[in-house]
């Protein structure tokens, strides 16, 4: 986790500005403002009734409408919410106002904020955040603040925390289409804690270092859920001339440098676009025509279809800006495609533009001059073509000239999505939200923080440095110990510590190791459980099954579904020691007359290397052998 200076120094050379905001699901046993469960969101068993809504932005507290609920209310998509009654209620549809604060929530909220020496209010004040993508039936979420103006020490250098929010979870989407998303009301409501930082971070590993170290903090706590999607992490970046771009569900914390890089480099292509689009008089986009007419025969497939089922094709010239929709500004990324993403949101498949190859569409040189004409294309012009039904192509079409329109601004103010986890590149969601979402809550009472509630925050606040130096004590291998506090495995491992006597370094390096090794050579696992899990080791403290017969178990429960001891069974991994051991030893040796106690050790091992420890093999020979 050490930082490289030269790193820094680089990146302040760009006027680089970066904040995190880490999202953290709470391990409770019901959800945040309602007695729902909230196991049920990790799988869904029923999925009862179905409601339809449309969203649209209102004004927030200070009058003012977010631009992001604007463009979003433009989509006029359908959300279609599937009601689990196993692990929701009308409190998740917007039907009953909300019951009091989860108070189990609030306690481990507030040791949070304790253990990041925040400030915490006497009173704390819910509110309602509008969020109108559909992701929760009301079209906001319940959010309170818990604490502010904390701080975090990596590597000599304090990180300020502006503050952190407990807040609800937002339902889940189980599919995406054209004109509507579908989504399932099991994870709305589960407690979520989220800490934002100050945007002072200076590079992107020290970025990726505050994530880690937040994200021990919690885990520490005992009281977050784990998992696929359990925690979030946003990335708000920055640099001279440029404009704050959010990065949204980062969930590989791993990958959160390689998307602040490639952010950094979009940005830095974006303005140097800008350079050029000012250096040419790059004009407004001309009077979108209606050009179906001119591609009524036309064997462009991706056309063709649309027009078959009753669309149009729209086309636009973009005088002087020949060369620019094709240059790239982020692997496999260019400026044509930040477009299309704009124009998708308007519910067509993207657009079609000048700098591409457009004979690999299958359009005749014929059919090229029409179009240009038809648009008024000059040498040195682009255009764009985009298809599809009336219904959707002029939204499609506007939303895509905005981008456009954007290029002589250099960077828009945007929130952008994970497009590609290898290649860390993002794509465009929505604008930026601005200031305007926040408004009371109308159906709860501001909560009085009273000492008894925070002398309990202070006696569970989770302490790093102590988890540190006892499990150097436990492990006794440094590296190791760096490599478990940081991973997602450390509860995993204080359940096996605090429910078997299993040899802790060992534990720890089946967890960190043998896991890794095994899920890149196919063996799922994550899917084996944690009771599971617990169970293997205690089987190995107890001496039913061996170090070998650990490994070999793990991988059978990876692709069976069945108890340990089904497992051992099947496997005829019961481990073989005592009198038994030592009987197994007199017979090998009978049938080896006079061998050496090596070549006995090496013909037992090879016929029960599952079932035979080797250290108690040793042992028990150089006791027979005096």
């Amino acid at each position: 986790m050490t930082e490289n200076k030269n790193d820094i120094k680089n990146y302040s050379d760009l006027g680089f500005m970066c904040g995190l905001e880490i999202h953290q699901r709470l391990a409770t046993a019901e959800k945040l403002f309602c007695s729902c469960p909230t196991h049920g969101a990790k799988e869904t068993t029923r999925l009862d009734p179905e409601i339809s809504r449309y969203q649209r932005a209102v004004a927030g507290e200070l009058g003012d409408v977010d631009r992001s609920a604007l463009f979003e209310e433009k989509k006029r998509t359908r959300f279609v919410y599937r009601v689990n009654n196993e692990a929701s209620c009308i409190v998740d549809l917007d039907e009953e106002p909300p019951h009091g604060m989860n108070n189990d929530a609030l306690a481990v909220a507030l040791s949070i904020a304790k253990s990041l020496g925040m400030t915490i209010p006497d009173e704390l004040e819910p509110m309602r955040k509008e969020v109108v993508d559909g992701s929760n039936p009301s079209a906001f979420q319940r959010t309170t603040k818990v604490g502010m103006n904390g701080r975090i020490t990596i590597n000599d250098h304090e990180v300020l925390i502006t503050g952190m929010m407990l807040e609800e979870e937002s339902a889940g989407i189980i599919e995406k289409g054209e004109d509507s998303t579908v989504y399932d009301t099991s994870r709305i409501g589960i407690p979520l804690v989220e800490i934002d930082t100050y945007p002072y971070l200076r590079s992107p590993s020290e970025a990726k270092n505050v994530a880690l170290r937040i994200g021990l903090l919690l885990r520490l706590t005992g009281k977050v859920q784990r998992g696929i999607g359990s925690i979030r992490q946003d990335v708000n970046v920055s640099i001279s001339g440029g404009a704050r771009t959010e990065i949204k569900g980062l969930q590989e914390v791993n990958t959160i440098d390689g998307f602040i890089e490639n952010e950094v480099k979009r940005q830095q292509a974006l303005l140097a676009l800008k350079e050029e689009a000012e250096s040419r008089g790059l004009g407004d986009p001309d009077r979108v025509i209606d050009i179906t007419a001119r591609l009524h025969s036309t064997s462009v497939r991706i056309v063709a279809n649309e027009l078959r089922a009753g669309g149009v094709v729209l086309g636009v010239r973009i005088p002087f800006g020949g060369g620019l929709l094709g240059r790239e500004i982020n692997p496999d990324r260019r400026l044509g495609s930040e477009i299309s993403d704009y124009a998708k949101m308007g519910g067509v498949n993207g657009i079609i533009h000048s700098d591409e190859d457009l004979a690999a569409y299958g359009f005749s040189e014929s059919e090229l001059k029409e179009v240009r004409a038809a648009l008024s294309v000059k040498p040195g012009d682009a255009f764009i073509l985009i298809a599809g039904s009336k219904a959707k192509v002029y939204v499609a079409m506007d939303f895509a000239l905005q981008r456009v329109s954007m290029v002589r601004q250099g960077v828009p103010l945007e929130t952008r999505g994970v497009l590609n986890t290898d290649t860390c590149t993002t794509r465009f969601l929505r604008p930026l939200p601005g200031g305007s979402r926040m408004y009371p809550e109308t159906d709860l009472t501001p909560i009085n923080v009273t000492g008894d509630m925070l002398a309990r925050a202070m006696t569970d606040a989770p302490n790093p440095a102590l988890e540190e130096e006892q499990l150097m004590k436990d492990i006794g291998n440094a590296a190791t110990t760096q490599q478990l506090l940081l991973s997602s495995y450390l509860q995993l491992y204080h359940n096996i510590a605090s429910k078997t006597t299993a040899d802790r370094r060992f534990v720890a390096n089946v967890l960190l190791q043998k896991f890794t090794e095994l899920r890149r050579a196919g063996y799922s696992v994550d899917v084996i459980g944690e009771q599971r899990i617990v169970d293997v080791f205690s089987r190995y403290s107890s001496a039913k099954i061996t170090k070998q017969g650990v490994e070999e178990i793990i991988k059978l429960l990876s692709k069976k579904d069945a108890s340990v001891d089904a497992a051992i069974k099947e496997l005829g991994a019961g481990r073989i020691s005592g009198k038994d051991l030592e009987r197994l030893v007199e017979k090998v040796s009978a049938e080896l007359q006079d061998a050496s106690p090596e070549l006995l050790a090496k013909a037992i091992m090879s016929k029960h290397r599952l079932n035979v420890d080797g250290e108690e093999l040793h042992l028990m020979l150089k006791r027979l052998s005096k």
